[in-house]
């Protein structure tokens, strides 16, 4: 079965950076997009941002588009979301997750299918 596991999670001040990780295991990880969601305190999980397949196309919520960029290294089965000029408003807890079927691009939201545990980030003001 898929297995997805996130780190990187923390603590950081309003405008600085942080790097979380996913790894996956349980089938062949470069065949299946990948992507990032995320849920606040009392909202809807928000669809973060996806990666293709191959890694070569990426796309991103307008919420934060210009400061997130993701990425993924087939040979290590892992992905990654590095945030820059971080906002209180990106705390919520982050969710890694993979597409259910192979071949896909990553960028709807209604096509994955596995998730990881999550891990928080908290952006202090």
């Amino acid at each position: 079965q898929v297995q997805l596991v996130e780190s990187g999670g923390g603590l950081v001040q309003a405008g600085g950076s942080l790097r979380l990780s996913c790894v996956a295991s349980g089938r062949t990880f470069s065949h299946y997009a990948m992507g990032w969601f995320r849920q606040a305190p009392g909202k809807e999980r928000e669809f973060v941002g996806g990666i293709s397949w191959s890694g070569g196309s990426t796309y991103f919520a307008a919420s934060v588009k210009g400061r997130f960029t993701i990425s993924r290294d087939n040979a290590k089965n892992t992905m990654y979301l590095q945030m820059n000029s971080l906002k209180p408003e990106d705390t919520a807890i982050y969710y890694c997750a993979a597409e259910r079927a192979k071949w896909g691009l990553g960028a709807v939201d209604t096509m994955y299918g596995y998730w990881g545990q999550g891990t928080q980030v908290t952006v202090s003001s």
